[in-house]
């Protein structure tokens, strides 16, 4: 049966949840003569996320619908709200051409409702996956990081800033890869959009308390508020706890999490330097963020090349006399006349050895600042 979706006006106003559960889409019910309502996935102040069934496609493949709730009411900036709504999702519809980005695969208005219809990623969200299987290592936390730092990445460069990346909001697909969903771009354009206001869309708090930094909910959020929230994130996968059961220090607000985990010096000191309270000290890009990670699975190949070696002093340079070719030369660079100079050395104070009254004392010296040997005659 075709029915028009529900008012979300009605649905954002009504108090109580089963008073708002009241006015979703029930199962099977069909609306714009394509989309078939499965379940509920979610719902809350600002919308609700229906698994539906596309009709418009050979076989119904299943989609998920974004149903937004902006809070607007009057016509002039219910207009400039479907504007900037259509702006935003032709942008999240080139994002989407990521493996690890759900496509959008339509966009529209009905009435004071903002739909996203995007593909459908089976899975299941991180969080349940520590719920169920407990806190991750060290080294599982730094695979999910080089798994979704990319993901990060490709967002910034198609200048976006996600605003709220956080465990419910990364999907382990069935077929193994992370997925991030979820993008807070498109509800901060709808959000700060009052009866008859004409403020900047970035007027109100879009993200979430504890996951986002400072900066962000100052309403300044910055690329590098992505990986703030990106290193919360490892911390839920190490301990199992959301921001608000960590403590914090109090005269420079860092989060005291260290004494939880056993994990290496280093990896810390990239965490604790992601989770840095003032952007300044954060990691500026996401590509910072793997330059580090990538130098330490080589440490010890570097560690060897690294390693100071100071030049020996005068005093301690082998003695030329003495000291045979292949000594010399694996410690020192030797030019090739310098070489055959060594060789001549080497071969006449054998002979001066065995015949001292053939072979008297002629001066010949060999100066190892030159690149020569000279003769006192």
């Amino acid at each position: 049966m075709q029915e028009s979706p529900p008012q979300l006006s009605d649905y954002r106003d009504s108090r109580g949840r089963q008073s708002r559960r009241k006015l979703l889409h029930r199962p099977g019910q069909l609306f714009r003569d394509r989309y078939r309502i499965v379940k509920v996935l979610a719902s809350g102040g600002f919308g609700v996320t229906y698994l539906a069934q596309d009709g418009g496609i050979p076989g119904s493949p299943l989609c998920v619908i974004k149903q937004l709730c902006p809070k607007v009411s009057n016509p002039l900036a219910l207009e400039r709200a479907k504007r900037r709504f259509r702006k935003e999702a032709k942008v999240l519809a080139k994002v989407g051409s990521h493996s690890q980005i759900p496509r959008l695969l339509d966009y529209f208005t009905i009435n004071d409702g903002f739909y996203l219809v995007q593909e459908y990623v089976p899975g299941q969200v991180i969080t349940r996956e520590v719920r169920r299987s407990g806190p991750q290592n060290e080294l599982q936390v730094k695979q999910f990081l080089q798994e979704l730092l990319p993901v990060v990445k490709f967002i910034h460069r198609c200048r976006i800033i996600h605003r709220d990346i956080k465990p419910p909001n990364i999907i382990r697909a069935d077929d193994g890869r992370l997925v991030l969903i979820d993008f807070g771009a498109v509800r901060e354009c709808l959000g700060g959009l009052d009866e008859g206001s004409y403020q900047h869309p970035a007027t109100q708090f879009v993200g979430t308390p504890g996951f986002a930094p400072p900066e962000q909910q100052a309403l300044r959020p910055t690329y590098a508020s992505d990986i703030y929230a990106l290193a919360m994130t490892c911390l839920f996968l190490l301990t199992g706890q959301t921001p608000a059961e960590f403590d914090s220090d109090p005269k420079t607000g860092a989060i005291l999490w260290r004494h939880l985990v056993a994990v290496s010096d280093h990896f810390a000191s990239i965490l604790n330097k992601m989770l840095c309270p003032d952007v300044i000290d954060r990691y500026e890009t996401v590509d910072d963020v793997m330059r580090v990670l990538y130098l330490e699975e080589h440490f010890n190949d570097l560690a060897p090349g690294l390693s100071y070696q100071p030049r020996p002093h005068e005093s301690e340079l082998p003695n030329l006399e003495m000291t045979s070719l292949e000594a010399v030369t694996s410690s020192h660079h030797v030019t090739p006349i310098q070489r055959q100079a060594i060789a001549i050395r080497r071969w006449r104070s054998r002979q001066q050895k065995a015949n001292p009254q053939a072979f008297p004392n002629t001066g010949f010296s060999m100066n190892t600042s030159t690149a020569s040997p000279h003769r006192n005659f």
